[in-house]
């Protein structure tokens, strides 16, 4: 077995961060456990939390087309939910996450 290092390793293979802002009735309907839930299912690292404008933000940390298919299922969101809309921003991971967790 060869160890591949991050500057060989494909773009879909390295670990990168996007922070996530998510709009919609997002509080009150259990999109942070949902979000939580399906992070953790994908072994994604991050945390989020409601916003004071009754948004919700999310950092999220792993590889880069995992995120995005985690990110596909935060747009249909929990039942009670709707998003209408997502703001992301993709930068490098550093790694300060070792769990996915719901920030108070």
């Amino acid at each position: 077995m060869s160890l591949v290092s991050d500057m060989t390793k494909s773009a879909d293979e390295q670990q990168v961060r996007a922070h996530v802002v998510v709009s919609g009735h997002v509080q009150g309907v259990g999109f942070r456990a949902f979000s939580a839930r399906i992070a953790s299912t994908l072994d994604l690292v991050g945390g989020v939390r409601n916003l004071n404008d009754g948004r919700v933000e999310l950092e999220v940390e792993g590889r880069k087309t995992i995120i995005e298919t985690f990110m596909q299922k935060l747009k249909i969101g929990p039942p009670a939910g709707r998003v209408t809309r997502i703001d992301m921003e993709w930068s490098q991971a550093d790694g300060r996450y070792s769990t996915f967790s719901i920030w108070y």
